[in-house]
């Protein structure tokens, strides 16, 4: 018996839109030996003009998606910003090798 093909596709499919606010954002990363990106801390510009950084980032889950056709890695992570707790998408673009932050 087959498995007549469910969910071998999954790469192909299109994850839709991005939801939330988008920061543009330099990711300080870590390749796994299987060459997986594993993001460790970030800095991008506040809506004040003010350069953050974000150290101690808990990655909770990390997914293959693929938005308007570019493959992308998008991982669900929580880490302080200006001193609050906040959950947050990672998206790294792997063509481009681009990383966006969505809030």
């Amino acid at each position: 018996m087959g498995t007549f093909g469910i969910g071998t596709n999954v790469n192909n499919i299109d994850s839709g839109e991005i939801r939330g606010k988008m920061y543009h954002i330099a990711c300080k990363v870590w390749f796994t030996a299987s060459c997986s990106p594993m993001p460790l801390s970030i800095k991008f510009e506040g809506d004040d003009g003010i350069i953050q950084t974000v150290s101690d980032i808990q990655v909770k889950y990390a997914n293959n998606k693929n938005y308007d056709g570019i493959p992308s890695k998008e991982f669900c992570c929580e880490a302080i910003i200006g001193g609050i707790l906040h959950e947050f998408k990672l998206i790294f673009y792997m063509e481009s090798c681009k990383w966006v932050m969505v809030i």
